[in-house]
């Protein structure tokens, strides 16, 4: 039996669930939310309902007279998109019984999840669960690499062989085309979101133009943003916004896509293992999109974004909260160097640190305030300070 791996937010959730009505876990199909929950709820008195089960959807259709009959249990609800007009109800009750907990699962986003924003506000906490991170796994003796080809999803990452691993993933892509898509509404069909999701993955950490996909896919610029955003909403895009800072320079404004999940972005190109990914053209943007999750996921209330201008000066990652600002460069190489317009964003944007993260060994210094360093070392450094 697969022995429980701590999951980074487990503490934050049993805190919120002390302080809030109700918690939501929102977070990508299969990346562990139930198994979280699980867990956490296995410290105190609950209830459980997977609502993608009739049965246990059944069970709701008096959600008043449940909630009354488990008054004094922690209410876990699973898949909360399946049932959307929950919500009104779920305010009602916690404003009369304040004392009342929800644990919420959903495997949409807040903002596809539009019911619960507009109905729990100042009722409820939200917290994004990923697939695993480094910092969940590499005490486990997961390698960087490992996790890099294979994804952070625990079907694909801990499968007994990287056959078994890409076999999970082939499966895992059709079953969200198929099953998940249509779901949610909306007539897109499962086809074009797949071509729409691999044509993303060719362009996986480059500006995102949705007019020239949509050339190339035979459909307009607003359909192509549509559909693209239905990925990001679902966790299987990102859309890293360019970064607004007073320079006087021009800054580009298209926001960069990433697949969120290396091990999708390779099975959607058919890369198989790692030979064939370190001789793929996408080696060093599947390393900085891996890369640059594994980062973000360490600042989830920071603001981030990319910086470029029009020169071609750029950041890959920038990071902000308050006074303070990081940079971040991902580079796929176990020499990392750095070129002018590196510098030249360091000064324009008055970074406190930056990071050259690559898969190296040992780290070094590159510069002033500037270091290479390898993904154990930053997250390491990033959880003492």
């Amino acid at each position: 039996m697969q022995k429980y791996i701590k999951r980074f937010s487990e503490k934050e959730i049993a805190e919120c669930l002390e302080q809030f009505p109700c918690t939501a876990i929102l977070g990508p199909r299969q990346c562990g939310k139930t198994t979280l929950a699980t867990k956490v709820a296995g410290t105190r008195d609950s209830v459980y309902l997977d609502l993608e089960r009739p049965a246990d959807r059944r069970r709701l259709l008096d959600p008043e007279l449940f909630f009354d009959e488990h008054r004094r249990r922690l209410i876990c609800l699973d898949e909360i998109q399946r049932a959307p007009d929950i919500f009104p109800v779920l305010r009602g009750w916690v404003d009369r019984f304040p004392e009342s907990r929800f644990l919420i699962l959903g495997s949409a986003s807040r903002d596809l999840i539009r019911q619960s924003s507009e109905s729990l506000a100042g009722r409820i906490a939200y917290l994004e669960l990923s697939p695993f991170r480094g910092c969940e796994v590499f005490s486990w003796g997961i390698s960087v690499k490992k996790l890099w080809m294979r994804g952070g999803f625990p079907g694909s990452l801990l499968a007994a062989s990287e056959e078994q691993s890409a076999r999970w993933r082939g499966h895992f892509v059709q079953t969200f085309l198929q099953r998940d898509i249509p779901a949610w509404g909306g007539g897109l069909p499962p086809l074009t979101v797949e071509r729409v999701w691999t044509m993303c993955a060719h362009g996986h950490g480059q500006l995102l133009n949705a007019s020239a996909l949509g050339s190339s896919l035979g459909m307009s610029h607003p359909t192509v943003r549509k559909y693209v955003e239905l990925l990001a909403q679902t966790f299987m895009l990102r859309l890293l916004p360019p970064m607004e800072v007073n320079v006087k320079k021009r800054l580009v404004k298209s926001p960069k896509v990433y697949l969120r999940d290396s091990g999708i972005l390779h099975a959607l190109l058919g890369l198989d293992d790692l030979s064939a990914l370190l001789g793929h053209p996408v080696c060093g943007a599947s390393w900085e999109g891996f890369a640059l999750e594994q980062v973000l996921s360490r600042f989830p209330r920071w603001k981030h974004g990319f910086y470029r201008t029009s020169d071609g000066t750029e950041m890959d990652l920038v990071i902000e909260k308050g006074t303070r600002r990081l940079g971040f460069e991902f580079k796929a190489s176990s020499a990392p160097s750095v070129t002018a317009g590196f510098w030249h964003s360091m000064e324009a944007l008055n970074l406190e640190k930056a990071y050259v993260v690559a898969p190296v060994e040992t780290g070094f210094p590159i510069g002033r305030n500037v270091r290479a360093i390898s993904l154990q070392a930053l997250d390491e450094e990033l959880e003492t300070g």
